[in-house]
């Protein structure tokens, strides 16, 4: 069956152009895509004609995150056990191991945040905003950011990031070393592209080795920051605070958590 969800084109240069494309839900992620976006990964993790991937989103966005319309809709139970298909895409998303670029712009939220911190080189457009909205939805990070961050920024400046919710613009992304560098929207993925490019030129055996010894270095850690947020999330989701706050989202207000704080 096809899925128009993700698009991809392979150039001459074994660079393959992944594109996230639900334009019209700011390219938020539901469970169709999860899946998509997973068989790609491990297709490019194994074709030999791919040196290297960029990742970017259809439209004016990278992505709004997980489509909260689209989440605990019930349906059919997915033959991997998992309530949705972002473990099996997280998994494959930590064991890529050949350069992964990324170039982002307009709305990057959550998971459209959060991937970026396992992209080897991130290039911003000028119009991005990135945000990690985890507390003020009542929950906990996840993708790992809860140790990629900090490894990237520093313990105090990711905090800061986590605690506050708070918008991360093109200048601030790159400040603060989430991006490498921002470019104008309308140069952002020609710039990426002929960086993938420069990049391809070398030994795929080479550059899947040098990523490798690249994840290797992290690899525990990761796998520890996904189980410790999994487990984490499962007690707040579905809390008080956490449906406050996705019914404030609906009704489009500032949500009121005093109303949960013991006295």
């Amino acid at each position: 069956m096809s899925d128009e969800s993700i698009l991809k084109e392979l150039d001459d240069h074994g660079v393959l152009l992944l594109t996230l494309n639900r334009p019209r839900r700011k390219n938020a992620f539901n469970d169709p895509q999860w899946d998509a976006l997973t068989a790609a990964l491990r297709d490019a993790r194994e074709d030999p004609a791919v040196a290297v991937m960029v990742v970017t989103g259809a439209g004016g966005d990278f992505s709004a995150g997980q489509d909260l319309t689209a989440f605990g809709g019930g349906g059919e139970p997915r033959a991997d056990g998992k309530a949705s298909g972002y473990y099996s895409c997280m998994q494959a998303l930590a064991d890529f191991d050949k350069p992964l670029l990324a170039a982002a712009k307009g709305v990057g939220v959550g998971i459209g945040a959060t991937f970026l911190f396992h992209c080897d080189i991130v290039y911003v457009g000028e119009s991005v905003r990135l945000r990690l909205p985890f507390v003020q939805l009542g929950l906990v990070p996840e993708a790992a950011s809860s140790y990629l961050l900090q490894q990237v920024i520093g313990s105090q400046r990711a905090a800061e990031l986590f605690y506050t919710a708070e918008w991360i613009d093109a200048a601030h992304a790159v400040e603060v070393g989430i991006a490498a560098r921002s470019f104008a929207d309308d140069a952002l993925l020609d710039a990426t592209l002929a960086k993938a490019r420069e990049i391809a030129k070398w030994p795929v055996s080479s550059l899947q080795a040098t990523k490798r010894t690249l994840l290797a270095a992290h690899g525990e850690a990761v796998r520890r920051a996904f189980a410790t947020e999994d487990a984490a999330m499962m007690e707040q989701a579905g809390s008080p605070e956490n449906q406050e706050a996705i019914k404030a989202f609906i009704e489009k207000r500032e949500p009121d958590f005093r109303q949960f704080r013991k006295k």
